[in-house]
């Protein structure tokens, strides 16, 4: 039972989600026309039916109070009687009897009856019923409070057995009868009318009625139309021409992504290849300057017992050793300048090193030289970068710690990394007395913050630089990395 009742609700689901999607499929016109039709179509019907109501009431209470005053101008004098019997002399019953037959309107009268409170039938053209009782109506209630009811072609009382086998639209209507001089209720007479003339004018009266409500409907509904297409064809046209516009500009959004994609892949590229030129000048100026210098070096420490000797025997200038010693501690310091610039220039092998190595391999790098210490808070890191990502990340960590080191003195040096799955955020700072930043970048113009945001920027991440006066300085690195 429990499956049936999920699959039918599944079904039904299915049902309205496809008429959702029809609906939203048509026109504005279409869908105007859908609703509006139905819309007006009911309310038509209710309008109709309520107009048709108010015109047959109308008609129906207008004929019996004309009939119910002659009648009871008529049949009032005759039952005077009542107000003290519970049935009339047959007397009076034979004037009753008379007056059916003998008046115009009393021959359009198929059936009367005279009614004695407690639903008795004090009086009626049909003998056989006298002095029964039947179960009060509506009507019959009515009439006994001084209304004249009437009501049109229905006889379903248990009394109307004799007139619906008549077989012909009659008017039944209850009229009360007083006494005279005191104007108390005695009796309620109902007549049962023949209403022939009266249906066929109901019949046409509801008929125009219908023509002009219907027609009404057709009128608000053609010009309410006619608005609403003039809109939908100037919706549809707008439309179209914004989907146009919206296609000509994805077309122009694709190009700018594949032009996008194909500047940071030429950048990448480029990284790559300035590394090398960097790579194989670190190992130039290694082999090259590097050795010549520590030759001249060498050179030197032979040259130093010649010296000695043409001082000592010829008396040359006493000041000779000394100017030599500095030319030597020179050619030392330019050598270890030297050497520390390749190493700058040089990067480790960033092939097999994981994105947390890199970080710490970077750290360490620069705590060797500087003789400092960088806090390390890797709480998340990925698998694995390109290697155009890793060589923009070590790059990042080696230019801001070496400016943390050359502007805060080291001091506070945090290296920090976070990675949520898509998002890689990597952040170095310090504490030393920081800058304003914003008129810092914008007045830069040599290879630190500006150019390490072009290589930032070149694999498709963000830079951004918080720093004042006395609060220390934090640089963060965020990209997207797929994974």
């Amino acid at each position: 039972m429990a499956s049936n009742a999920s699959r039918s609700e599944k079904i039904s689901g299915q049902g309205h989600f496809e008429l959702a999607s029809r609906w939203h499929g048509l026109s504005l016109a279409r869908q105007f026309a859908l609703a509006a039709s139905i819309i007006l179509f009911f309310g038509m019907a209710v309008v109709g039916i309520w107009v048709t109501r108010q015109i047959e009431d109308g008609v129906t209470r207008n004929t019996a109070a004309s009939t119910a005053l002659y009648m009871s101008s008529l049949v009032e004098p005759l039952v005077q009687e009542l107000a003290t019997r519970d049935t009339l002399s047959p007397e009076r019953q034979a004037d009753l009897d008379n007056l059916r037959s003998q008046t115009s309107l009393g021959r359009k009268i198929v059936s009367f009856k005279l009614w004695k409170e407690g639903g008795v039938i004090a009086y009626s053209s049909h003998k056989e019923i006298i002095g029964q009782r039947f179960d009060t109506t509506p009507n019959l209630r009515r009439a006994w409070k001084g209304e004249v009811a009437a009501e049109f072609d229905t006889l379903e009382d248990d009394e109307d057995v004799m007139e619906r086998a008549a077989g012909v639209p009659l008017l039944e209507m209850y009229s009360p009868m007083r006494e005279i001089g005191t104007g108390h209720i005695i009796a309620v007479a109902e007549f049962y009318e023949t209403a022939e003339a009266l249906y066929d004018n109901l019949f046409w009266a509801n008929l125009k009625s219908w023509l002009v409500v219907g027609a009404v409907t057709l009128t608000i509904f053609a010009l309410l139309s006619v608005i609403v297409m003039r809109g939908s064809r100037t919706i549809d046209r707008q439309r179209f021409a914004l989907e146009g516009r919206v296609n000509e500009l994805s077309v122009l959004l694709s190009q700018n992504e594949e032009l996008r994609g194909r500047v940071q892949r030429a950048s990448r590229r480029i990284a790559e290849v300035n590394e090398q030129y960097l790579r194989r000048v670190g190992a130039d100026l290694h082999d090259g300057p590097a050795q010549l210098l520590a030759l001249a070096a060498l050179r030197l420490d032979a040259l130093k017992p010649l010296l000695d000797q043409v001082s000592d025997g010829a008396g040359g200038p006493s000041g000779s050793h000394s100017d030599i010693q500095v030319v030597r501690e020179s050619l030392t310091n330019a050598m270890s300048e030297i050497r520390n610039i390749s190493t700058g220039l040089t990067l480790p092998e960033l092939d097999n090193l994981s994105p947390r190595q890199l970080l710490r391999e970077a750290a360490k790098a620069h705590e060797r030289p500087t003789k400092t210490t960088v806090e390390l808070d890797i709480q998340s890191a990925p698998e694995d970068l390109p290697k155009a990502t890793k060589i923009c990340l070590y790059r990042f960590v080696q230019e801001t710690l070496s400016n943390a080191f050359r502007h805060a003195g080291g001091s506070g040096q945090r290296l920090s990394c976070r990675f949520d799955g898509t998002t890689l955020e990597v952040a170095v700072s310090d504490t030393g007395p920081g800058f304003d930043s914003s008129r810092k970048i914008e007045t830069s113009h040599g290879l630190g913050l500006p150019g390490l945001r072009e290589r930032v920027e070149s694999i498709g991440g963000t830079l951004e630089v918080a720093s004042d006066p006395g609060a220390g300085t934090k640089i963060v690195l965020r990209c997207n990395v797929a994974v």
